[in-house]
């Protein structure tokens, strides 16, 4: 075959296999059997291997995965990346549309007759913004901050229900939602116990880690699947969200098919109630329903209002409640040595998820609700993720229930436990506890430390055990010969596990400050410490007054910082670290802040929230162009408290904080 052929060859190979990929992922509709797919496949990687000059960007190849990548690039987004306002009652979705239609009467000088819907499920993935020049796909982003999102092209073609080439040569800007399908979460989740790591959470933190993979042929592990649901921008002007949809379809998109057009908010209310039962029926996670005036002339006319469409509405599902026993209430010891109790339940399925157990933060908290070992008792997974106890049943006892004692000894080492003044908590007192110990190291290799991968929760625990590690630096002094031998290592696993550390040395500053495991230090406060400080060296330099100066930083935070860097033993700890070669690189100057209606101001989350993860609570406060604090100190602007709040809101009642419940936040951030 001379190269002309060969050409002519792979361009229909390419048409070939597109169409194919087509009408089984989009329509559904699969006209051959794997085995004729595969060989198409295998042929074109043959001319492509033969021919290199021939690879083209479209080419259906590009799924499989390419090379890791250094590092993630940065996008800004042409079209902005809005999020929809929240609804969670009957009465909320009746007054968004009673003032959607007063904005239009004001607007238009009447009530338009003819205003119709279409209602969608809202898939809980990763928004993704795919934009297409001449119908090939130029990029693929995270929503990030909604200016500004990560480069995950590399990551994204590896998704078959993403088109490399549309079915015509426009440019086009596409948004929509990548998922893991439940089976392979579940199965996911299986392969992540066997091997000593953390289980994720929910398929939406699965479907993310996946797409943030430096390495694409993880992410095509994954084997995500995404919904496509708006154009953001296009060549001509579509006249309705309906024709949206269908056009979305005919480009090459796949289009979860059960949106429906409705006209009136009956109608939309009986579609949310009815999905609100059924949801676990699919092989993709829902959180609710998303409501948007079909008319794109009326939507053009309502506009957005701070970070929202005033022309769309999401309808989120309740937390789903169920009862069941508990067997036991044990207690953990955490890397703070703070001890937390755990209720231990008989098996209760929730959101689609078997529940066990379910964390009850802390003795006031039992003593609160008064919960007994064999207790039945009200178990929530607030936003299908946290579960918790929420009440106990006292008229179902039988007379053998048992009173859990707070405990005055460590469950680990048995050391005296302290309860310092003004905390609910209790503490182990021996700052050798081997339950310390190993929580801090799990904390620094974990995903907002270190983020080491290959070393999860086992074998963390395994190194510990064999003596091969005793501290965070012993780490990087890890050789292939240390681990050969130990259960579960083969050579290549030992190999690549001391690869993956050494790739690691240095993070960015906020990381290794996280990572440090510093009392009162989480994650928000050890970002305001890093580009406040800039680099490590200042840092340890600080006193309690320069540190006070920071945003996120009041007098407890500071005395913690200043305290941890006196310890002997963390001085020892970071001279092997910078013996090793071990550290923090310079911290980039942080991005401008958003402007919005908590501009400048300084927020604190407590309790447990109903209607979202304190992940998305974070993520409104950023996006309203506020500060998330750790810690409720004179410079906090609002405390925001949901249910079953701790010490944080009796301290913003003793200095005067405004404190907002959920649905007070919900309104200032839309």
């Amino acid at each position: 075959m001379n190269k002309q052929q060969a050409r002519e060859r792979v361009e229909k190979l390419i048409k070939q296999i597109d169409d194919l990929r087509y009408r089984y992922h989009v329509l559904d509709d699969p006209r051959v059997d794997d085995a004729v797919y595969d060989a198409l496949q295998r042929e074109l990687k043959a001319l492509e291997q033969e021919f290199s000059d021939l690879k083209r960007v479209d080419s259906p190849l590009r799924r499989i995965g390419g090379q890791p990548l250094p590092a993630f690039k940065k996008i800004t987004h042409e079209i902005p990346q809005w999020s929809f306002n929240d609804a969670f009652s009957e009465e909320d979705v009746r007054a968004w549309e009673e003032r959607i239609l007063n904005y239009l009467e004001k607007e238009l000088g009447h009530r338009p007759a003819d205003l119709d819907y279409v209602v969608e499920l809202k898939i809980d993935g990763l928004h993704i913004v795919l934009t297409y020049e001449k119908g090939v796909l130029k990029t693929a982003a995270t929503r990030g901050n909604g200016t500004v999102g990560e480069d995950v092209t590399h990551n994204v073609v590896t998704i078959h229900s993403v088109p490399l080439r549309l079915r015509e040569a426009i440019d086009v800007i596409v948004e929509g939602e990548v998922w893991l399908p439940t089976p392979v979460f579940q199965a996911l989740n299986r392969e992540r116990e066997k091997a000593g790591e953390p289980a994720f959470a929910n398929p939406r933190n699965a479907a993310a880690g996946g797409i943030r993979q430096l390495n694409p042929a993880m992410a095509a592990a994954r084997k995500l699947e995404a919904f496509w649901y708006d154009i953001s921008r296009a060549p001509q002007p579509i006249a309705s969200q309906e024709k949206e949809l269908k056009r979305l379809t005919a480009l090459g998109f796949k289009v979860n098919q059960q949106w429906r057009h409705v006209r009136t908010i009956d109608e939309v209310i009986v579609f949310w109630r009815t999905w609100e039962k059924k949801k676990d029926k699919e092989s993709y996670w829902i959180d609710g329903v998303v409501i948007k005036v079909n008319q794109r002339a009326y939507q053009d006319v309502l506009g957005f209002t701070g970070k929202a469409p005033r022309w769309a509405l999401a309808i989120k599902f309740a937390a789903e409640k169920g009862t069941t026993r508990v067997r036991d209430i044990y207690v953990q010891v955490g890397r703070t040595g703070v001890l937390t109790p755990v209720a231990l339940l008989d098996p209760v399925q929730l959101a689609g998820t078997t529940v066990t157990h379910a964390t009850l933060h802390n003795f006031d908290e039992i003593d609160r609700l008064d919960v007994r070992v064999g207790d039945t008792v009200a178990v929530e997974k607030a936003g299908d993720i946290i579960p918790k106890i929420i009440e106990a049943f006292p008229k179902l006892r039988t007379g053998h229930e048992k009173k859990v004692a707070r405990p005055w000894q460590c469950p680990i080492c048995g050391s005296a436990v302290t309860q310092p003044a003004g905390e609910v908590a209790l503490y182990c007192s021996n700052k050798e506890c081997y339950a310390k110990e190993l929580e801090n190291l799990i904390h620094f290799v974990g995903k907002h430390g270190f983020d080491i991968e290959g070393l999860g929760e086992k074998i963390v625990e395994q190194l510990l055990d064999e003596g091969l590690i005793k501290d965070a630096a012993d780490l990087f002094t890890l050789v292939a010969g240390d681990l050969n031998g130990l259960p579960g290592f083969a050579e290549r696993k030992a190999e690549k596990l001391v690869a993956a550390i050494a790739a690691r040395k240095r993070v960015t500053l906020n990381r290794f400050i996280f990572a440090l495991g510093i009392r009162h230090v989480g994650e928000e406060t050890a970002v305001a410490l890093a580009q406040h400080f800039e680099t490590f060296a200042r840092l340890r330099q600080a006193t309690v007054e320069t540190l006070e100066a920071v945003s996120d930083v009041g007098p407890k935070v500071a005395q913690s910082i200043v305290e941890f860097f006196a310890d002997k033993k963390n001085v020892v700890l970071l001279g092997k670290f910078e013996e090793l070669g071990v550290g923090a690189q310079r911290a980039q100057r942080p991005e401008p802040l958003v402007r919005g209606p908590l501009a400048g101001k300084t927020v604190v989350l407590t309790g447990t929230l109903v209607h979202m993860t304190r992940d998305e609570a974070k993520e409104r406060v950023r996006a309203a162009g506020g500060v998330v604090s750790g810690s409720v100190s004179k410079k906090t602007d609002y405390v925001v408290a949901g249910a079953e709040p701790g010490s944080k809101y009796d301290k913003a009642q003793q200095l005067g904080v405004t404190i907002l419940d959920e649905q007070a936040f919900l309104r200032l951030v839309s």
